[in-house]
């Protein structure tokens, strides 16, 4: 039985999943007696399970001549089909909502973005709330497995800038298994492994954000949109909770495994301790984490002690002041480089302590960045940026000293050259995206700001950026139709990668 299920396409798989998924916010909704909520999940499980059933048996004998092509196309599919039956039970369920919204909201939960037509939490039941985050959640698994399974094999999604392989084509020793493997297998064997720990982390994190103070339902919420970095939050973010600062300390802490996936899947060996630290995404990471606040902090302690001429100004510059703005900078700078986007509570106290705005466009830097090679982030990806580093600071070196000889091993050498090389391909792949979605957003009307942060927030998946990354918060809910669709084709782009999506137009891979 459970071969033949292993057997199916994979994204019949994943219609099975998302189906059988409805039933956990039917239950939530029957629990909280809302009967209306409830059935209309019910019967939308119940419908899509008998139309994936329906499909499982037309597609039985169906062979891919390849299979790991088949994969790709698979997750493609994942971000652009499997949204408009998940929005089904949503349209139904939010009085006046129409399908599109639906699929934008399924979408935006789906890449782990976050972003929401509806900025008021009291317009969406509490199992609505509930399905938006589990599909988050669920998006975010989706991504760890894919990573492994589908994109490390084809050197895709920053493996590619350490492979001695070109991006888009399969290592000799995973060629066999990728050819000889029924699709699904692979995704299966690594999602066997992934989910416990996946699953772990979020009831562990449920747990301690209950026990620091905070609803359950809402920490089961947040903790899922932490692990997922979707930034999904019932009560309109994490700064609107009652876990307060406890609370944040307990996510800050879950932030660290979406800068380097050798914190959930570390290098096998007695030091496994001394592989993470030696990870360059977690080095980076964390020089990015404390240098940024201290920045900030150091430009909002010199605005508080500035004394306009002629006119008294008072601050608060207390001792517990000074720390909460520094902890709301610590706090927020992780968030966004994480592409979560969650902020803290004390994020808008330092612009009050020194009467300085903070910028926003030093947020849409860290998006930019984004977070770790096969983790839940978007963004560049720290590994690519420090692939670039390396290079430049070798080139920098050889300005100097035009004779010297690297001397930091195979791999540094690697990375110096072929690893910069796809790294700034992909950064300029990158760079055209954002050009060009900024110039479709401009043709209807939008303004420049607005068009650069609505384009960064859907490309790195952070879509809380969009409220506080410019002067003025662009809300969603006013975008019109086509805006909307920009933000749906940049999200899904932004979740697969450019590079990926080339690499489906490489013969190569079709051929194999």
């Amino acid at each position: 039985m459970i071969g033949r299920l292993l057997s199916l396409p994979l994204f019949v798989i994943l219609m099975g999943i998302g189906a059988l998924a409805m039933f956990l916010p039917a239950l939530h909704a029957l629990v909280e007696e809302d009967f209306f909520t409830a059935s209309v999940f019910f019967w939308s499980a119940v419908l899509f399970l008998i139309i994936t059933l329906l499909v499982a048996v037309a597609t039985a004998n169906y062979r891919p001549a390849s299979t790991a092509i088949s994969h790709l196309v698979a997750l493609v599919s994942a971000f652009t089909v499997l949204p408009m039956m998940l929005a089904v039970p949503f349209m139904e369920a939010v009085s006046g909502a129409s399908f599109g919204d639906g699929v934008f909201e399924m979408v935006s939960a789906l890449t782990t973005t976050g972003a929401t037509l509806y900025d008021d939490p009291e317009r969406l039941a509490r199992s609505v709330h509930y399905w938006r985050a589990l599909v988050g959640w669920m998006g975010g698994f989706l991504m760890w497995i894919a990573a492994f399974a589908i994109l490390a094999p084809l050197n895709l999604g920053g493996f590619e800038v350490n492979s001695t392989y070109e991006a888009g084509q399969n290592e000799t020793q995973q060629v066999s298994f990728i050819r000889s493997a029924p699709p699904g297998a692979r995704l299966i064997k690594y999602a066997g492994r992934l989910f416990p720990i996946y699953t772990g982390l979020t009831v562990l994190l449920w747990g301690a954000l209950a026990f620091s103070g905070e609803d359950a339902f809402v920490a089961i919420c947040h903790a899922m949109s932490t692990l997922a970095t979707s930034g999904i939050s019932p009560v309109g973010g994490l700064q609107n909770g009652q876990a307060a600062l406890g609370g944040e300390v307990l996510v800050f802490l879950f932030f660290f495994f979406a800068i380097s996936h050798h914190t959930f899947a570390p290098d096998r060996g007695h030091n496994k301790l001394r592989a993470l630290f030696s990870d360059p995404e977690m080095r980076l990471g964390l020089v990015i984490v404390v240098s940024v606040p201290m920045f900030l902090f150091l430009r909002h302690w010199t605005g508080a002690l500035e004394v306009v001429e002629g006119q008294e100004q008072v601050y608060e510059t207390g001792l517990m002041t000074a720390l909460q703005s520094f902890w709301g900078s610590l706090f927020t700078v992780m968030s966004f480089l994480t592409t979560t986007g969650f902020q803290s509570e004390y994020w808008a106290q330092s612009s009050a302590w020194s009467g300085l705005t903070t910028p926003g466009l030093i947020l849409v830097g860290l998006c930019l960045i984004g977070g770790g090679v096969a983790t839940t982030a978007g963004g560049v990806k720290l590994l690519r940026f420090y692939a670039l580093y390396v290079h430049s600071r070798r080139e920098m070196a050889r300005l100097v000293h035009p004779s010297s000889v690297g001397n930091l091993g195979t791999q540094a050498r690697f990375i110096r050259r072929q690893g910069a090389y796809v790294s700034w391909i992909f950064f300029m792949l990158f760079v055209l995206s954002v050009a060009a979605i900024m110039s479709a957003f401009a043709l209807n009307g939008l303004s420049f700001e607005s068009s650069l942060v609505l384009t960064v927030s859907s490309l790195s998946t952070t879509g809380p950026l969009a409220s506080i990354g410019g002067e003025f918060a662009v809300k969603y809910e006013f975008l019109d139709n086509v805006s909307r669709g920009i933000l749906i084709f940049s999200m899904i782009l932004g979740r697969l990668e450019t590079l990926a999506i080339v690499a489906l137009f490489n013969p190569q891979l079709w051929r194999r």
